[in-house]
């Protein structure tokens, strides 16, 4: 009979083996031919083979012995079999008890609405789905404004956000859609039936100003400051923290705002218009959660949702 020792190279340690190595030689234990035990996996038997003999290097011992027609196991491959099999047993279990807790999810999750970022697809389909695979959830959306939505996820105030990016460092994300931009100007605007424009064709045009206690990385890039010939933009005396008051600024021709396209139906107000601009950058909605919250169960909850939804192409 063939040695079932000295596999290893003289001076070098064993490695973990895979589960899934495990696996296989569970299977040829059964069928004791490489062919048959190949078959069963949906695998070529060289590629069966290959696996097997990877095990045997990372343990140091030969499991198999292959001087007959029939594949016997060594006396090593015979004593560490019970030990294969729980380890292949308790994976198993891991993986059981982790989908007993993902199904069985519950309480109460807070997440973050950027302004009407909620009506936009496929945020309403990723709630949907978060709510299907666990039923035991309850959403609560809390709205949140231009200045304290990345300031929010950071504090923990919301368990994740819907929002548009940038962000502030620390805060981690899963791009959800992606869409134009658009000019939100005043309808009475001789520009406002002119398009489409170029932001050169808006230099006469102040952006309405700020809130500085918005983060200076969304600021400057919803406001294209600076602009693409390295102009500053130009701003209104406002400091607006969110849609609303700027629109009614923006209805008196006190400025202009460069939103993302789905402004036009989500906030369609008196003598405000909304006309494309050729060269802006387009912006995502995106979800938002803090780095180290990335593996707490409910924030993993939802990105498998996301996941699901951008997989299903809905």
């Amino acid at each position: 009979m063939a040695g079932d020792t000295g596999l290893r190279a003289q001076g070098s340690a064993p490695t973990d083996p895979s589960t899934h190595q495990l696996r296989l030689f569970l299977m040829l234990a059964e069928e004791m031919h490489f062919g048959r035990a190949a078959k069963r996996v949906f695998m070529t038997q060289p590629a069966f083979s290959q696996q097997i003999r990877s095990l045997e290097r990372r343990l140091g011992l030969t499991l198999v012995d292959r001087t007959t027609r029939t594949a016997g196991l060594t006396p090593s491959g015979l004593e560490l079999l019970p030990e294969i099999r729980a380890m292949v047993a308790a994976a198993d279990r891991l993986r059981r008890v982790a989908g007993e807790r993902v199904r069985t999810l519950s309480g109460r999750v807070v997440i973050g609405s950027f302004e009407a970022i909620t009506s936009i697809h496929p945020i309403p389909d990723v709630l949907e789905e978060l709510k299907a695979r666990h039923p035991g959830i309850e959403v609560e959306i809390a709205r949140t404004s231009f200045a304290d939505s990345a300031a929010t996820v950071l504090s923990g105030g919301v368990d994740a956000a819907f929002l548009f990016p940038p962000v502030p460092p620390g805060i981690q994300l899963h791009r959800l859609a992606e869409m134009p931009r658009v000019a939100c100007l005043a309808a009475s605007d001789p520009l406002a039936d002119a398009g489409p424009l170029t932001l050169k064709q808006l230099d006469g045009h102040r952006h309405i100003g700020w809130s500085p206690e918005i983060p200076k990385v969304w600021r400057d890039f919803w406001s294209v400051d600076p602009r693409p010939d390295g102009t500053p933009a130009r701003y209104t005396a406002h400091q607006v923290g969110e849609f609303e008051p700027a629109l009614t600024a923006i209805a008196l021709g006190e400025g202009i705002q460069l939103p993302p396209e789905p402004a036009r139906w989500l906030y369609q107000r008196h003598g405000v218009a909304y006309t494309e601009v050729t060269d802006l950058a387009p912006c995502h909605a995106a979800l938002a959660w803090r780095a180290r919250d990335r593996d707490r169960p409910i924030v993993a909850a939802l990105r498998r949702a996301v996941r699901t939804v951008l997989g299903r192409g809905t």
